[in-house]
């Protein structure tokens, strides 16, 4: 990607955009820039403000192609809060982008599990080659990694759950499966570089259909 690129179609101002442009070129020069991947790494450590983050992130069964697809395809995006629904990227793909807390109540009050857990098991039959992206919840990882055990197969999982307990267990635990994934190692993580690693893919996709 070179300075002249389409950077980020979020950026709609020239303050937005210089700021955006200026991030990246520094980016690039810290993270490298040879592959598609390459970028989500510069994107993801943008989001957090540490070039530490590019070395934590792991790519999984072809994850950039599989998003671009899934895109290409119009599947849905399942969040697992509204944090991250919100800071997807919602023009220029057909994508449908819903969040797990909206669904499942029922049986997150009968069972005392987690919300986000019960809305991705209500959700079930959307997951079926869905994306879904996880940023804060492990235990909706976890549930998502069971139901992948079960026979689910979703287009991508990008899974950055961040936190003491269960969040580099169940990042773990989804680099095991079979499956297309964006991760990172580690405790460390959260909404913004589970959102910067999918609007990066978007931006990708945006980028192919100009």
């Amino acid at each position: 990607m070179t300075e002249n690129t389409y950077i980020d179609p979020g950026a709609d101002t020239r303050e937005g955009y210089q700021i955006s442009s200026t991030s990246r070129s520094l980016a690039r020069q810290v993270v490298g820039d040879a592959t598609p991947e390459d970028r989500i790494r510069q994107r993801c450590a943008i989001s957090v403000g540490d070039f530490v983050m590019a070395d934590l992130m792991v790519f999984s069964h072809n994850p950039v192609e599989a998003g671009l697809r899934a895109l290409t395809e119009e599947r849905p995006i399942i969040t697992d809060i509204r944090m991250v629904q919100m800071g997807i990227r919602k023009n220029e793909h057909q994508s449908e982008v819903l969040c797990a807390l909206d669904f499942g109540d029922d049986i997150s009050r009968d069972t005392g599990i987690t919300r986000s857990s019960a809305g991705f098991i209500a959700l079930r039959d959307r997951l079926e080659d869905a994306i879904i992206v996880i940023g804060n919840a492990p235990s909706a990882l976890l549930t998502v990694c069971r139901m992948i055990d079960e026979g689910l197969k979703p287009a991508l999982v990008i899974g950055t759950p961040v936190g003491f307990v269960n969040a580099k267990e169940s990042k773990e635990v989804l680099r095991t499966k079979d499956v297309s994934s964006v991760s990172n190692v580690g405790t460390r993580g959260g909404t913004p570089p589970a959102v910067a690693a999918l609007n990066e893919i978007i931006t990708m996709y945006i980028e192919q259909k100009r």
